[in-house]
């Protein structure tokens, strides 16, 4: 059985997308709340800064998405590659 390579590249897009939000916002309106997630990212996405922002929760969800789906999309790949 092959999966979908665009499906799973949507999926892990909108998946990541969402969770990195999720954690932005709550960061932003409770402080602490995902600090050490956050300062972790900000080592993985360039130009990303894990103040407290609206801006910077835009610019780390945008990355996240993008990150999901080439994410999803090389697992989706390399899973059909052995999957044959």
């Amino acid at each position: 059985m092959k999966l979908s390579v665009k499906a799973l590249t949507y999926a892990s897009a909108i998946l990541w997308g969402l969770c990195f939000l999720f954690v932005g916002v709550a960061n932003f309106l409770w402080s602490p709340y995902g600090a050490a997630f956050l300062e972790l990212m900000t080592s993985v996405y360039p130009g990303y800064k894990a103040a407290a922002s609206l801006g910077n929760v835009i610019v780390g969800t945008l990355y996240a998405i993008l990150d999901g789906a080439i994410g999803g999309a090389l697992f989706a790949w390399i899973y059909n590659c052995f999957a044959k």
